[in-house]
C-alpha cells in the first residue's frame, strides 16, 4: 500500500470516528430535548386470555411501570377476554391479583374487560375487580381501536 492509500484511510477511518460521536452527541440531545419539551408519551396496550398468564403480564406491567419511571411517563392499557378474565371476578380473585389491579387502576392503567367474555361467563361490571371498564364491542374491538390510536400491541 503506497503512502497516499494509507493517509486516505487514516483519514477516512477518522472522519467516520468523529461522525459517529458527533451523530451519538446530537442524537442525545434530540432525546433529552423531545424529554424537555413534553414529548407525548409512549402508548401500550398489553393482550391477556390466557389463564395461566395472568401473574406473569401483571408482573410485566408492573415492570414496564417502574422501567420507564413511573405511571406518568407511559399510557397503559389492559385488555382481558377469554379464561383469563375470571381471575378478575371479585368473589374469586386472588388477593395479589386484587392488589395490583387496584394500584394500577389508581395509576391510571385502563382496564378492559370483553363485553362478549363478560356474557358468556355470566359476570356483570359490578361482579368484577373495581376498576375495570367494559370493552362492550367486545375485546379483539378494543384492542383494535388502540392500535388505531398509536398503542403498541404486546402479548406476553
Amino acid at each position: 500500500m503506497n503512502r497516499r492509500n494509507m493517509l486516505w484511510s487514516a483519514v477516512s477511518t477518522l472522519g467516520a470516528a468523529l461522525g459517529a460521536a458527533l451523530g451519538a452527541a446530537l442524537g442525545a440531545s434530540s432525546a433529552k430535548a423531545a424529554t424537555e419539551a413534553g414529548a407525548s408519551k409512549l402508548k401500550v396496550v398489553y393482550h391477556l386470555s390466557d389463564a395461566e398468564k395472568v401473574n406473569f403480564v401483571l408482573g410485566n406491567i408492573q415492570n414496564h411501570i417502574d422501567g420507564v419511571g413511573g405511571p406518568e411517563h407511559v399510557a397503559i392499557a389492559l385488555v382481558i377476554h377469554g379464561p383469563a378474565l375470571r381471575a378478575f371476578h371479585s368473589a374469586q380473585a386472588n388477593p395479589e391479583v386484587s392488589k395490583r389491579v387496584g394500584d394500577f387502576s389508581k395509576d391510571g392503567v385502563e382496564l378492559a374487560a370483553c363485553g362478549n367474555t363478560m356474557k358468556a361467563q355470566n359476570v356483570t361490571l359490578n361482579e368484577l375487580l373495581p376498576g375495570f371498564v367494559s370493552a362492550e364491542k367486545g375485546g379483539v374491538v378494543r384492542l383494535a381501536e388502540l392500535q388505531s390510536q398509536g398503542y403498541l400491541y404486546l402479548r406476553p
